[in-house]
Formats: structure tokens, sequence, C-alpha cells
């Protein structure tokens, strides 16, 4: 079983309670719009990462990340990117492949809208974490934890950063 700590959107700033809520996962996967190499550096010192670039990310980011991440935890075949958008509006991006070779789970960012969405006409499961930062116009910090048990994506958590916690 492997234990995975999901975010996105951090836009240069990692909420320490970051730490406190990932502290028992495996891995942490960051979907984009990291916002500065300090965030990449202090998830990477903490656990195991995965992540891709994001649109507002520098050439140092893009160095160390690809724009799509498509990969394997246990059993289960995934694809991060940062603007892929979700079942019923995917981005122009991700076509015709998600069509084609859908993945079992599929996780973007960039909306700054937390979803979890099954879409039943391709066979996934789609994951939006929101947005970890303080950057932009949601109000509500989110992140995501969940398991990955051979092929059972399972225990999925919604976390909300609350404001003067």
């Amino acid at each position: 079983m492997t234990r995975i700590g999901l975010l996105s959107d951090t836009h240069g700033l990692l909420d320490e309670r970051v730490f406190r809520h990932f502290a028992t996962c495996d891995e942490v996967w960051h979907a984009g719009d990291w916002g500065s190499m300090d965030v990449v550096h202090r998830l990477q010192a903490f656990k195991p990462v995965r992540g891709v670039w994001g649109n507002i990310d520098g050439q140092d980011i893009r160095q160390l990340f690809p724009r799509h991440n498509r990969f394997r935890c246990e059993e289960v075949d995934v694809w991060m990117t940062h603007i892929g958008g979700y079942p019923g509006r995917y981005d122009r991006s991700v076509m015709p492949d998600i069509f084609q070779q859908p993945p079992r789970l599929f996780i973007s960012g960039h909306s700054h809208i937390l979803k979890v969405k099954y879409d039943r006409s391709l066979g996934l499961l789609h994951i939006n974490p929101g947005a970890a930062g303080r950057y932009g116009f949601h109000l509500v910090q989110t992140l995501v934890r969940f398991e990955i048990d051979g092929s059972n994506i399972q225990n999925l958590e919604v976390i909300e950063l609350a404001q003067g916690e």
C-alpha cells in the first residue's frame, strides 16, 4: 500500500500544516504551479516527490518536472498534468490520448477548484486537489490524501486548511 499526499497550486507558499497532514504519507504528488524552488526543495527534503510543472513555473522547475507525468503506482496507471480539464471537459493538451489510452487515475490542478469525479465513459477517477497556496480566488486552501493498494484507489480524504488554524 502507498499513501499519497496530493497538492497543487502552491504559488510559492508551502503552508507548514502540509507537513503535519502528510506525515503518514509515503509520497507527495504536486500537480503544478509550484511557484518557487523553495517549495520543491522543502517537499523533496520531506518525502519522495512526483510532480509536473504548471503555467506559472519557470525553467528551473520545468527542468526538474515534465508537463505530463504518466507512471504506475502499484497497479494503477496514473497521469498527472497541470492543465488537464475534467470529465466532460478535458483540455486539448490531453486529447486524443486520454480517449485512446485512458489512465485509471487522472490528476490535474490549475483551476484552484477541488474536484473528485469518476468518469464512467473512460473508467477513470479524476482528482483536482484545488489550491494549497493562498494566491488566487479560492477561499480555502485544500489538500487531498489517499491510498493506492494494488489496483485499488481508496480512503480518499479532503483536507481544508482553515484560516487561523
